[in-house]
């Protein structure tokens, strides 16, 4: 392949890269051109080509650009094999098995965190705050907050200026100072603490899962009701938590081995 078709096939994997992790709110032509450098009519150009392959879409009222069918798809074809969820059920039910409580898997998908799947342990008082498919903002819920605690100071704060209103509506304990401080605290102690913010007698914790490359992919989190919560069971937990994590990111490693290999 010449050069320059080897450049424009990379130019427009960034392109769609950088719109899949905008997907929910979609990217503008001149939010693609200010994030890239490119030129406008080169990006207009690798966009057409995205679209044509159906890979992006154009919303008709808004004119920004999402990820298209195509592109659901393809994730749908690799989640068996490459999946996070695949790469964390054995660990996620481990470690629901283990401490008898419920274990979740989450997402980040733009400004907010999504339930991937959610494994019960056997104790029979659960709480049901999160549920697969439910999505908060980033920061509302343990594993939420572990995801916003793993990203760079000034992506925080963009996330917490667009999630405003939403926090200010919808979780009036979490607004952005409280995240803020519970962003530190999270830093600090290396694990997400949730202490029945969203729901009062509803307790978690959480931690961020990253990739091969340090890349943030996820998080591992365990939610139960306040009594279960207390320490020292607490710190077993999070202990609990850690291990499984590590068994995760490690699982991913290999998987990124085999793949390179």
């Amino acid at each position: 392949m010449a050069l320059g078709g080897a450049q424009s096939v990379d130019r427009a994997l960034a392109l769609l890269s950088l719109i899949a992790r905008h997907s929910e709110a979609g990217l503008s032509l001149s939010g693609l051109v200010s994030v890239t450098g490119l030129n406008k009519a080169t990006a207009r150009r690798l966009v057409l080509a995205l679209m044509r392959a159906g890979l992006v879409e154009q919303a008709q009222d808004t004119r920004a650009y999402h990820l298209g069918e195509e592109a659901y798809l393809l994730g749908l074809c690799a989640q068996g094999r490459h999946g996070l969820l695949a790469q964390a059920m054995q660990d996620l039910q481990r470690l629901a098995r283990e401490t008898g409580d419920a274990a979740f898997l989450s997402v980040r998908r733009g400004l907010h965190s999504v339930c991937l799947h959610r494994e019960d342990g056997a104790h029979p008082i659960r709480t049901y705050a999160l549920l697969p498919g439910g999505h908060h903002p980033l920061g509302v819920g343990a594993g939420s907050l572990a995801m916003l605690s793993a990203l760079p100071d000034t992506e925080i704060e963009a996330i917490l200026a667009a999630n405003a209103s939403e926090l200010a509506s919808n979780y009036p304990k979490l607004g952005q100072d409280t995240l803020r401080a519970q962003v530190a605290q999270t830093r600090a102690r290396g694990i997400a603490l949730n202490p029945g913010l969203i729901f009062e007698d509803s307790w978690g914790l959480g931690v961020a899962l990253h990739g091969p490359g340090g890349q943030l992919v996820g998080a591992l989190s365990l939610a139960a009701v306040e009594s279960r919560m207390k320490e020292p069971r607490r710190t077993e937990l999070a202990e609990n938590l850690r291990a499984a994590a590590r068994a995760i990111e490690a699982r991913l490693t290999r998987s990124q081995g085999r793949k390179a290999s």
